[in-house]
């Protein structure tokens, strides 16, 4: 039997644990009717004295003093929007997770989850995922992992993390496959409607500039951006009238936004399309123009880089009918 520990962490998405709950709680079910023995063993970890355990009273739980081993650590998503806050609070169970690795067990985290999984320093050097709009917050804060925004799962030896919440279910799928077979796997895909073939979450991303900074010069250079990013010039020339060098402005935007102005353009530039794809019915042209383009194929291959699929179906997935 494979021992999973759940953590429950303060500031827990309740979500998150009731997904992990339900995927293992269904194979040791499909299990026990077919006459085998289950295969997993469910347990809660707490910190003593944070108070989270008495919302789980029902289930069985260990705190992060007792001698449990784990085989699996899964770490839940926050259900907070300050994730570097969460992770100080939750300070106390970094030195159990490095603990329970060092001892052999695997760890997975699901969504922002992530965010206290690389504080242990575990993911250092290693691919890691987290929620697609929660990417720019996470590489900044650790500049060692090896993101992959575009993952809805990733796999480095024995560290596991998944993307946004539905994504937790491709990392479950995966972890039940590993442990019990693909047979089992796709049996649990098909009561929960999962569609496990899904491998990219970049096209559920929507681009949120950074404005949380005290730095005028970049304020003013993102306001111009945003200002003119419909129009077909360079970025040279929507930035060259601020009294700054290039060289000078480049840099500072880079430090404060995560990326240079000319991926500022073309972000601002991408979320604009999708926004006439999804809410006008104006024609592909036009869409092109408006949202500063004037090479038709320039923008179908910034746009499938960018979204992970064609203008055509991103509009066919989501617009509103």
């Amino acid at each position: 039997m494979k021992q999973i520990a759940i953590l429950v962490p303060q500031n827990y998405r309740l979500l998150s644990i009731a997904a992990i709950l339900d995927i293992f709680q269904t194979v040791n079910k499909f299990s026990q009717k077919a006459g085998q023995a289950e295969p997993f063993g469910i347990k809660l970890i707490y910190v003593p004295g944070s108070g989270v355990e008495t919302a789980f009273a029902a289930y069985e739980l260990r705190s992060t003093d007792s001698d449990f081993t784990a085989d699996l650590v899964l770490i839940p998503s926050f259900d907070t929007d300050d994730i570097g806050g969460a992770v100080k609070t939750n300070g106390k169970l970094i030195p159990w997770i490095t603990g329970q690795y060092n001892a052999g067990a695997e760890i997975a985290s699901v969504c922002s989850g992530a965010f206290l999984f690389a504080a242990t320093g575990l993911l250092n050097k290693k691919s890691a995922t987290t929620h697609v709009d929660a990417c720019a917050a996470f590489s900044a804060a650790f500049p060692e992992v090896q993101l992959r925004p575009d993952n809805t799962v990733t796999e480095d030896g024995r560290l596991f993390t998944s993307g946004g919440s539905t994504s937790s279910f491709h990392l479950l799928l995966r972890l039940v496959n590993r442990y019990c077979g693909k047979e089992m796997a796709i049996r649990v895909a098909k009561v929960f409607a999962i569609d496990m073939d899904r491998q990219s979450q970049s096209y559920f991303s929507t681009f949120q500039p950074s404005r949380n900074h005290n730095d005028g010069l970049v304020a003013t250079a993102q306001e111009k951006i945003e200002a003119s990013y419909h129009d077909t010039g360079t970025i040279e020339e929507m930035i060259r009238d601020i009294p700054s060098s290039r060289r000078n402005i480049v840099r500072r935007f880079k430090l404060v936004t995560g990326i240079t102005p000319i991926e500022y353009l073309q972000k601002t530039r991408i979320e604009a399309a999708k926004k006439l794809l999804l809410h006008t019915g104006k024609q592909m042209n036009d869409i092109i123009f408006n949202s500063g383009y004037n090479d038709p194929k320039a923008f179908r291959k910034i746009f499938r880089k960018s979204v992970g699929m064609t203008p055509t179906e991103y509009r066919e997935k989501f617009q509103l009918r």
